[in-house]
């Protein structure tokens, strides 16, 4: 083993981790990727800098340079492959291949405010995937640098692990511009999805509210992308996030589509009274006390004669003239002995328009990456391509949520285009004529498999 000089090299480098692992116990919060933050050390020992000043904010070391990179113009082109295309004269959809940064930029003149939606399954962070270097030139040779066929400096075919003391801010490096250009294609009722998991879920939301402005967050749908349970690490974990963003949240919320009556949700709904507006189900008459006005708070007398009042904590959703006027609709249900407390009834054929989307997608609705793995297993002849890929029924709800039947789509980290195969879909459905453009890097394929 070769001696280590103290006064060259500071400390053997066993004693270092033992330092850090020993501030780490007791310092956790002055590390910052793995790295200590000094000034924070320093004022947990109580030494105070004055004159710092402190804000909210969001920041990361680069993240000027990525403002700049979003700013920067392609230096690109884009070169069509007809020989390699199906229907070339005739499609309108496309499938390009190259950095999605440059491609991204490119698109900014054509396609400016004209993307309904955007869907992206960008890399999760795991510490195992490629991260995109920002530095592109359309030729051979930054292709087969990109696909790992040649190694240059200053542009490896690597991954971001986390002890690259960079582990975060490479990946925030990344995703800035390329959200940044996004947003400019998106016309105002337009939506942006990404797929995400925990390791970034909180970096992604705080960046999305920055470009994309707080505002106009739409949701975070919890997706089960798994049935089975992992026996391998302390929790078993079987849901990612889709993380939902809109260009102006007033206008998606006017267009956005509800979801198609299922049947099990039709089956709730029963005549038990033979009304004549057909079958019905009941809603809860009660809401939050907090979101109440006085006038909603009073007490009901029931057909039985028993008076009931809100529950502790809630008021009536109506005020006391309005419940009296849906009584003489026939709106309000007591029970079959008019001894229950109201709740209020709402008919099918007043349904049909669809169901209001939740934010909950199990596993049975929208499939998970297992069912989306032997599906291309299938396609492939029974070999495995991607180990997790999306799988079609949850980009086919996402469609049905966000697009009209003549929108664009736009996915610029394709990978295996899920979102593609789900506008075909959709198409073959309905008869729409949905647009989609999906940009992937360039990579290596084995000829042999």
């Amino acid at each position: 083993m070769e001696k280590l000089d103290p006064k060259k090299d500071g400390a053997f480098p066993g004693i270092v981790k033992q330092n850090i692992e020993k501030m780490k116990e007791l310092f956790p919060d002055v590390f910052t990727e793995g790295k200590v933050d000094l000034d924070a050390l320093r004022e947990t020992l109580g030494d105070y800098a004055e004159e710092r000043q402190e804000r909210y904010s969001f920041t990361w070391n680069g993240k000027a340079r990525a403002r700049r990179i979003a700013q920067t113009p392609s230096t690109g082109t884009l070169r069509p492959c007809p020989e390699e295309s199906v229907n070339w004269d005739t499609t309108q959809n496309l499938f390009i291949e190259g950095d999605n940064l440059e491609v991204l930029k490119l698109l900014q003149k054509s396609y400016h405010k004209k993307v309904k939606m955007i869907y992206i399954d960008p890399p999760y962070n795991t510490g195992n995937e490629f991260i995109y270097p920002d530095k592109f030139q359309d030729n051979l040779e930054t292709y087969l640098l990109y696909t790992g066929q040649l190694d240059g400096e200053g542009l490896k075919f690597s991954t971001n692990i986390e002890t690259s003391g960079r582990y975060h801010t490479n990946w925030l490096s990344m995703m800035y511009p390329r959200l940044k250009l996004a947003r400019n294609l998106m016309c105002d009722d337009a939506s942006i999805w990404s797929s995400i998991d925990d390791i970034e879920v909180g970096n992604l939301r705080q960046m999305c509210n920055e470009v994309f402005g707080e505002e106009n967050f739409v949701a975070t749908f919890i997706w089960e992308k798994r049935k089975t349970r992992e026996n391998r690490r302390v929790f078993s974990f079987n849901h990612d996030y889709v993380v939902c963003y809109a260009r102006e949240k007033g206008a998606f919320e006017l267009s956005r589509n509800l979801l198609p009556l299922t049947e099990e949700a039709r089956a709730r709904y029963k005549n038990p009274d033979n009304d004549t507006r057909g079958d019905w189900q009941s809603v809860a008459l009660t809401a939050q006390a907090g979101h109440g006005t006085p006038a909603q708070f009073y007490g009901i007398v029931t057909p039985s004669g028993r008076k009931v009042d809100p529950p502790s904590g809630n008021c009536w959703r109506v005020t006391e003239p309005r419940l009296q006027e849906l009584i003489a609709d026939n709106r309000i249900w007591f029970g079959h002995d008019g001894n229950n407390v109201p709740r209020r009834k709402v008919f099918l054929n007043e349904q049909e328009a669809g169901l209001t989307p939740h934010t909950l997608w199990t596993a049975d609705e929208v499939g998970t990456t297992d069912s989306a793995k032997r599906s291309l297993n299938t396609l492939f002849g029974g070999i495995t391509v991607f180990d997790t890929p999306k799988p079609i029924e949850l980009l086919k709800r996402i469609c049905q949520i966000s697009m009209g039947a003549t929108d664009i789509a736009l996915d610029f980290f394709a990978g295996c285009a899920p979102l593609s195969e789900a506008i075909l879909c959709s198409n073959n459905t309905d008869g729409g004529v949905r647009k989609h453009f999906s940009i992937q890097l360039p990579e290596f394929c084995d000829e042999k498999v």
